[in-house]
């Protein structure tokens, strides 16, 4: 058996069936072999699929860039399908059973289970299969939950494809079953029979392999990472190797307000990014059951990987250790050789590997956290070593190599006169030799504007263990615990006494903290000075020992059982001192990584993969400047402007939680927009998606500055909120408000902040203070802009376009497109309608007597609904659309400071095809034009510019 493939399976075993926190105990194995169960002729409910090929995506232009190119899937294993979607029923069923959450959303027990997260569908899977006593596919360290009882997020969830269990199936899994017998002009509920709504699962038929509804009813879970496809073929393919920026998963098959036509194998996605939280009355799921032998995944740069990295611990649990979110990880993966790292300062984790054919061997990430230094060969192994700096990103970028003829173990460091500088040693070998030893020296070279100094010898002794802040000294551990004591901390070069500690046993591993403690931490191999400090025999690298100053023994961590450490390391956070290490499994195999607390001596994992080493774990945290003054950034900051408050750092400007849906993380980035120009927009637009993707905040010209607070799925309830709360009352330059209206969108009387918003502590802890309308207080901008966020592309795009974000011009779509739901909603209940109407007319009320000016906003849609019977998208009959229309414009009648820009005028505009982003959205093009229109107008008001009393 190959080597790293015996390793995954003993890893994958005491993951799953070994774990000591309670929740690891609740999700237990019903196991004690990965192998699980024996093979049955016939699985209840579901059918046996084939070994085969399949194709994901198309060539075809008409289809998403995530859906392109065309790419084959072979599938060299058989694998078990549900028949049909998992019905109410069926969840009910074991949800009694097994204490999983009774949505109760269902009206019949044949119905599909829709609203249901992909969260909820694994948590499902394992529930079945624990009640059938079978291994479990997806294991996980603690679940998070919305006030519905949804599971929005599970933290440590690692999915564990060759166990044989039920699980959701890959993509590739449901488009070789729907391939074969494809039909969903006969054989689905879709917009043309629906009625839009559900329908009891297999009663429109089943398809030729006796398969039910895998085209409409309910859109389906499957288990892949939404990836990229490339032009190639791939055996046992399982999607991408984590979220990367956008966390987004794959959902197939359609639903109930689709069109027959509109239903394809090729389609992934929804209206929106699909998220693991993701959850909606069109999106349910069916299960799988079987183990994926050889599994692979495609990274972001095309490359087949056939063993990835997961991230483990989120970064809020992490915050709890470093006191920030503000956090890296790099580690040398030793399967493929490569730099990776995790960036915590978004939420959405991701690995990223710098693919390289240079060896990275102990990495070490600079203090800005922007570099990582790493050499060419490791600790305990003699010989020439490079080293190397470059940015740390995905491309590696800017590659420096120290020129000189040896230098191993790269560390950071700031010297007092703020120079920073990189410390290195000639050899790395074996130190027990005392002339070997002597032979080796330290040195140091400055590193500055992207370019090394001239080095610098500091001492002799290979002393890679680290130097203290204080210069006074330096610790090695190659076999044995040396130390460099100086008798002046006003040089390095001074004179100094070189001793060997822990009584000459051996030890390894050794790193110096920079908190000013001089601590040592070290690994030992179970000798006499260890065992008699901890009272106890130990294993080989079973506990972390730490000494004093002096090299006398302070404290002793031990491993996770069945496990032992290697490669320990202080992580950079000076406060709080925590250590960051690999542990080892029975086999040796270095499988997980873990930060320990010498606070508790507890340990926290934050990575699993087949072979990691040498993590670097770097925190932002407070340094000295060259006074000894301490200061919370690398920047001098402008004081914030604010009353004297007290801030809650767990509750400030914490408008996003790990597991968060991408609405809130979007009105994260609003957030921060709103305290940083509450003083400067003199214009702030609301509205939905239609306005986020089209109003261009830079568009609008001096003397007005402009903020577009629009957000995907919000409302004219959460436009009026957020207008009430936190618009009016503090933006004191405040000129014109641009609202949406979206006629066919006044059917929706929630919003975020119905229930959503309050599972997150900003919005709470600004409710408890009546969103701050006696003063903010200061800092509240910093405390947002620190604050947790989740996709990096997202964070900077909102930010720098100040709350726009563009979107591809692919054309209006359909020539008769597709209506969600029954267009006579406002025939049957004109209540929804009437009492957004008097929200407009509440913001027009609130803002009559103080200088500033309304429009209200019909953006444009798709001009072939005038092919339907419908006003747009969501409905509105085409009849009863003019005189609706009129009471909106009417309010103008009793405001004159109002007024209606309606840019659909029924269909009748111009906006053409090549504007357009989908049937009710503008591309860039659109949105440019619609701009330009909307900056016209504002530009043409009786705006007074005098300061406001």
């Amino acid at each position: 058996m190959n080597r790293f493939l015996a390793i995954y399976l003993s890893s994958l075993l005491l993951l799953a069936c070994s774990n000591s926190t309670q929740e690891y105990l609740e999700e237990g194995c019903a196991s004690e072999a990965l192998e699980g169960t024996t093979d049955t002729p016939e699985m209840d409910g579901m059918i046996l699929v084939h070994a085969g090929t399949a194709t994901l995506g198309s060539n075809d232009s008409k289809y998403r860039t995530s859906e392109r190119p065309a790419m084959k899937v072979i599938l060299d294993y058989d694998f078990y399908l549900g028949k049909h979607e998992v019905t109410c029923g069926e969840y009910s069923e074991i949800a009694t059973k097994m204490s999983l959450k009774d949505f109760g959303n269902c009206d019949g027990d044949s119905l599909p289970l829709a609203d249901i997260t992909y969260y909820d569908a694994a948590l499902f899977a394992n529930a079945k299969g624990k009640l059938e006593n079978r291994d479990t596919a997806y294991t996980y360290s603690k679940a998070a939950f919305d006030s519905e009882g949804h599971c929005t997020y599970l933290e440590s969830f690692v999915f564990h494809p060759k166990a044989k269990a039920y699980r959701l199936p890959t993509e590739a899994e449901w488009v070789l079953a729907a391939s074969q017998g494809w039909n969903p002009e006969s054989k689905s509920w879709n917009a043309d029979n629906s009625g839009f709504r559900t329908h009891d699962v297999c009663s429109i038929g089943k398809d030729t392999l006796g398969f039910c509804d895998l085209a409409g009813n309910v859109k389906e879970w499957v288990n892949d990472w939404a990836g990229s496809f490339r032009d190639t073929t791939v055996t046992n393919y399982l999607g991408a190797p984590d979220g990367g920026d956008l966390g987004e998963r794959v959902l197939k098959g359609g639903y109930f307000s689709d069109r027959a036509s509109e239903l394809n194998i090729v389609a992934r996605g929804d209206e929106y990014t699909v998220e693991a939280s993701s959850h909606a009355d069109r999106i349910g799921f069916r299960l799988a059951f079987g183990a994926i032998p050889n599994p692979v995944w495609l990274d972001a740069s095309g490359n087949v990987k056939g063993s990835i990295v997961t991230p483990l611990s989120n970064v809020a649990t992490l915050k709890s250790y470093t006191g920030t979110y503000n956090m890296r990880l790099a580690f040398r993966n030793d399967v493929s050789g490569n730099l990776a790292y995790i960036d915590y300062g978004e939420g959405n984790l991701s690995v990223t590997e710098i693919d390289d054919t240079l060896e990275v061997y102990h990495p070490d990430i600079s203090p800005d956290g922007k570099l990582v230094a790493f050499c060419t060969k490791p600790e305990g192994v003699s010989g020439k070593s490079s080293l190397y700096v470059r940015d740390l990103n995905a491309e590696g970028t800017n590659l420096k190599k120290l020129d000189v003829e040896s230098a191993a173990i790269p560390r950071w460091r700031v010297l007092r006169n703020s120079d920073t500088v990189i410390v290195y040693v000639t050899d790395a070998g074996n130190n027990k030799d005392e002339a070997a030893f002597k032979n080796s020296s330290t040195w140091q070279v400055k590193f500055a504007g992207g370019k090394f100094g001239t080095p610098e010898k500091l001492f002799d002794g290979a002393f890679h263990g680290g130097i203290s802040e204080d210069n006074m000294l330096a610790v090695t551990g190659a076999r044995l615990l040396r130390a460099r004591i100086a008798d002046s901390a006003s040089t390095l070069t001074g004179k100094a006494a070189n001793t060997i500690w822990y009584d000459t046993a051996q030890a390894c591993n050794a790193s110096l903290a920079q908190d000013g403690s001089k601590r040592t931490l070290f690994l030992d191999f179970g000798g006499k000075p260890g065992r008699t400090f901890a009272g106890e025999n130990y294993a080989t690298h079973e506990r972390i020992l730490i000494a004093d100053s002096n090299g006398k023994l302070q404290q002793t961590i031990k491993a996770p059982a069945g496990f032992t450490f290697d490669h320990s390391e202080w992580a950079s956070d000076g406060e709080t001192s925590n250590i960051v290490a690999t542990i080892t499994n029975t086999d040796g195999a270095h499988t997980k990584i873990v930060l320990a607390s010498p606070s508790d001596s507890s340990t926290i994992e934050l990575a699993e993969g087949d072979e990691l080493w040498h993590p670097c774990l770097w925190v932002e945290r407070k340094v000295k400047g060259p006074a000894g003054s301490e200061d919370s950034s690398q920047t001098t900051e402008t004081p914030e402007a604010g009353i004297d408050f007290e801030l809650d750092p767990d509750s400030a400007g914490i408008y996003y939680t790990v597991g968060g849906s991408e609405d809130a993380e979007k009105f994260r980035y609003k957030m921060q927009l709103l305290w940083q120009y509450r003083d400067s927009a003199t214009v702030v637009i609301l509205g939905s998606s239609r306005t986020f993707h089209s109003v261009i905040p830079e568009l609008i010209r001096k003397p007005h500055f402009a903020l577009n607070m629009a957000n995907d799925h919000n409302t004219l309830i959460g436009s009026f909120f957020l207008f009430k709360n936190y618009v009016l009352p503090h933006f004191s330059n405040l000129k014109c408000i641009v609202v949406e209206a979206g006629m066919d969108r006044l059917k929706y009387l929630d919003s975020f902040w119905d229930s959503e918003a309050w599972t997150y502590p900003g919005w709470v802890y600004d409710q408890s203070h009546d969103y701050w309308k006696d003063g903010i207080p200061q800092k509240m901008l910093k405390a947002t802009e620190q604050s947790l966020g989740k996709s990096k592309t997202m964070k900077e795009t909102i930010l720098q376009t100040r709350g726009y974000k563009s979107q591809k011009n692919r054309g209006w779509g359909d020539s008769i497109p597709s209506v969600n739901g029954d267009s006579s909603w406002h025939v049957n209940d004109p209540t929804p309608f009437n009492e957004n109407l008097e929200l407009l007319k509440e913001i027009a009320r609130l803002t009559a007597d103080k200088g500033i000016r309304v429009i209200i906003l019909e953006p444009p849609q798709s001009p072939s609904f005038r092919n339907t019977g419908a006003y747009g998208k969501n409905g509105i009959l085409r009849s009863e659309a003019p005189a609706l229309l009129e009471s909106i414009q009417n309010i103008s009648q009793d405001y004159p400071h109002v007024v209606f820009m309606d840019e659909n005028k029924m269909g009748e505009h111009d906006y053409t095809d090549d504007m357009a982003y989908d049937r009710d959205h503008l591309g860039s093009l659109g949105a440019e034009k619609i701009s330009r229109r909307l900056d016209s107008l504002i530009q043409t008001l009786d705006i007074d510019f005098s300061s406001k009393e």
